[in-house]
């Protein structure tokens, strides 16, 4: 929402810079979406390796008690 009005006000005050923004916005957003993935699966291949790293301390642990 206050993007929304951000961008209101900025078609009051220059019409052409908010329609331009309007206009680049989802090409900038298809830009940057490879790397929104990639980070998803870096944090992804992270969570495993933590994983992975922790499991014998878990398994020498044993279950826990309630």
């Amino acid at each position: 929402m206050v993007k929304f009005l951000l961008w209101c006000i900025l078609l009051v005050l220059c019409w052409p810079l908010a329609l331009l923004a309007l206009v680049l916005y989802p090409l900038l957003w298809l830009i940057l979406l490879p790397f929104r993935i990639l980070g998803i699966a870096v944090d992804g291949v992270f969570d495993l390796l933590r994983g992975i790293l922790f499991l014998p301390g878990r398994i020498l642990r044993g279950p826990r008690s309630a």
